[in-house]
């Protein structure tokens, strides 16, 4: 008899994984997936702060999304990754909360709109990024990098690249349960193979698609050889999540080089929570947290 599945109690974020289930079907298509989730991602949002601007634009041939809150109070930029696996994802799904994160940092936010997988294998998701991150750089721009999931890896691998080519800029780095190629068996994915929202079997149905080699430390920053050197960082991660123990050991590789580290963990949710930021107690504090730490970087 196999053991129950892990599961959080919070009534807030269970009701939420319950509106999750009911938008999507263990098979789909990748459209249909992309379609579907984008779909969920609205379900959860609010409207967007008042007078919140925003506009579609290009950098070379990457689509882009800028928002500019009522109030600006730094001239740092916010350069946002979205999450989904590399395969589902776009300017629409993290519409609301990029708008909701730039308001509160009083900061214009960039949101990436990279290609996805199948169509674009990697590294084809962390050049649109760098593409992006290079040109704000070029700016004389203070940029703080920020990313969930699938995209607080290519966040994460920013940092890296940026570093490695001694480009100046970066400011801060704000990972929200990122993938950063922890091994499948072992920890967390062990642990949290069947929890609610992410399991062990989606992470390797997403790795298989994008095809990013493993040995690479800017497909799998846990695999860098050294830390030393890069930019602040907060780092959160769910506890319900095959994914956690990415961010733990992430944020010891940081501590360890002398790389200034925040760490929190949600003891209550599970991935992808930053969704039910407006419906669960959990989620929200995690997200004010999230927004706190974003300002912290975007004054400096």
């Amino acid at each position: 008899m196999s053991a129950p599945s892990p599961t959080p109690t919070e009534k807030g974020i269970l009701q939420f994984l319950e509106i999750c289930d009911s938008f999507y079907p263990v098979e789909a298509s990748v459209e249909q997936q992309r379609h579907w989730y984008d779909a969920l991602c609205a379900r959860f949002d609010r409207p967007l702060p008042p007078d919140m601007i925003f506009a579609d634009g290009m950098v070379q041939r990457i689509p882009i999304r800028r928002y500019r809150p009522r109030k600006i109070s730094t001239r740092t930029v916010l350069l946002y990754l979205h999450g989904g696996g590399f395969v589902v994802g776009s300017l629409e799904s993290h519409h609301a909360i990029c708008a909701e994160i730039a308001d509160f940092a009083g900061a214009e936010l960039v949101s990436v709109d990279y290609r996805l997988a199948p169509e674009y294998r990697w590294p084809a998701q962390t050049d649109d990024g760098f593409a992006v991150l290079k040109h704000l750089l070029s700016a004389d721009n203070k940029v703080v990098l920020i990313g969930d999931s699938a995209g607080g890896n290519l966040a994460a691998g920013l940092a890296l690249r940026a570093r490695d080519e001694e480009l100046p800029g970066i400011v801060g780095q704000v990972l929200i349960y990122p993938a950063l190629g922890g091994g499948l068996d072992t920890g967390s994915y062990v642990e949290m193979a069947e929890a609610p929202g992410l399991t062990t079997a989606d992470v390797a149905y997403y790795r298989e698609i994008v095809q990013a080699p493993a040995d690479n430390s800017i497909a799998a920053p846990l695999n860098v050889s050294s830390a030393a050197g890069l930019p602040p960082a907060f780092i959160t991660a769910a506890y319900f999540d095959p994914l956690r123990d990415d961010s733990r050991q992430y944020s010891a590789r940081l501590a360890d080089a002398g790389v200034e580290v925040w760490f929190r963990e949600e003891p209550q949710m599970v991935h992808a929570w930053l969704r039910a930021r407006h419906m669960s107690d959990g989620a929200r504090d995690g997200f004010r947290a999230v927004c706190e730490a974003v300002r912290h970087f975007a004054a400096t």
